[in-house]
């Protein structure tokens, strides 16, 4: 029997940091899996008629920590966006969003007389180097350096070191997540296909690592109810791309034949226009879900094409 076939057999789903566009699907897709889903959000809202928001600061112990006690898993989303520039103030508001909430959260999880089954909290797939000569997977991936890096370390350094021993707690080292919509990261690559500028940035030789948003959510609900021990997953399809692979086959499923490429120069002189950093479009992130794969789990988009003319057709009809 599929333990969501009724709501006696689901449970509750906490959702740190829920209410922009990962949580949203993620509330959509859990709803309609039968789950109650609780968002914690910083700014009230209305709750509706599968979802109810909670306040909280992400920062202090309050009564929002009330809703994690017997829940089925907390997902913690909390973090502020890294499509900003690098400097000071922002790079402080980046560590500060992610470390206290993770912090919070674990504090609220021990606090429980029945806590959380699981902890999935956000990490990223850039963790890993700069990498086109190989794939990184959880067991053999090799950590990078600099600034993007050394968040996502302390940021796992506190989820491992938050003394929750009856929780599950999984690092989800997620890769750009591709769906439909205006809010989502796919929607800045459609523009500049759309705008003619949709050839191949940089050198083009840097992998791209992406995941459909289905198979994101799908992904979740499987470490929930799959065993996996405690540590990092990587959330990325199993066949990452280089760039130049990826723009093409971008405009080719939009239906545009020519896009025009960008050099380093022009992607940097871009950044500072845009208010964001040319590190997410140069660095390689060649990542790979081996714990995913080795545990049995099914990739419905595993190829880019497939993914992309799912998303942009979904896209085209809203």
């Amino acid at each position: 029997m599929n333990p969501t076939d009724n709501i006696d057999q689901c449970g509750t789903i906490v959702i740190a940091g829920g209410a922009g566009y990962l949580g949203k699907l993620l509330a959509e897709y859990f709803t309609r899996q039968s789950y109650r889903v609780v968002i914690l959000s910083r700014q009230r809202r209305e709750d509706t008629q599968l979802v109810r928001f909670v306040l909280w600061n992400g920062e202090t112990l309050a009564s929002w920590a009330s809703e994690l006690e017997g829940a089925t898993a907390v997902i913690n989303l909390a973090g502020r966006t890294v499509n900003c520039r690098y400097n000071a103030k922002n790079k402080q508001e980046i560590y500060d969003s992610r470390l206290n909430s993770t912090r919070v959260l674990g504090l609220a999880i021990a606090a429980c007389q029945n806590p959380p089954k699981v902890w999935i909290n956000s990490s990223s797939a850039t963790i890993y180097r700069h990498a086109e000569d190989r794939p990184m997977d959880e067991a053999t991936g090799e950590i990078g350096t600099g600034f993007s890096v050394d968040v996502c370390l302390q940021w796992e350094k506190v989820l491992t070191e938050a003394q929750t021993p009856t929780t599950r707690k999984i690092a989800l080292r997620s890769a750009m997540v591709f769906g439909p919509g205006r809010d989502g990261v796919m929607e800045a690559f459609h523009r500049l296909v759309r705008l003619g500028l949709g050839g191949t940035l940089g050198k083009g030789t840097q992998f791209m690592s992406w995941v459909h948003i289905e198979d994101f959510v799908r992904s979740i609900q499987w470490i929930m109810n799959n065993p996996l021990s405690s540590g990092p997953v990587n959330c990325a399809a199993p066949h990452p791309v280089p760039n130049a692979e990826f723009m093409r086959t971008f405009r080719e499923v939009c239906g545009r034949s020519v896009g025009l490429p960008a050099n380093r120069w022009m992607l940097e002189l871009g950044a500072v226009f845009l208010r964001t950093e040319t590190e997410l479009l140069l660095k390689s992130r060649r990542v790979i879900p081996g714990r995913l794969l080795d545990s049995g789990f099914q990739f419905k988009y595993p190829r880019l094409r497939e993914a992309l003319d799912n998303i942009v057709n979904a896209n085209h009809h809203r």
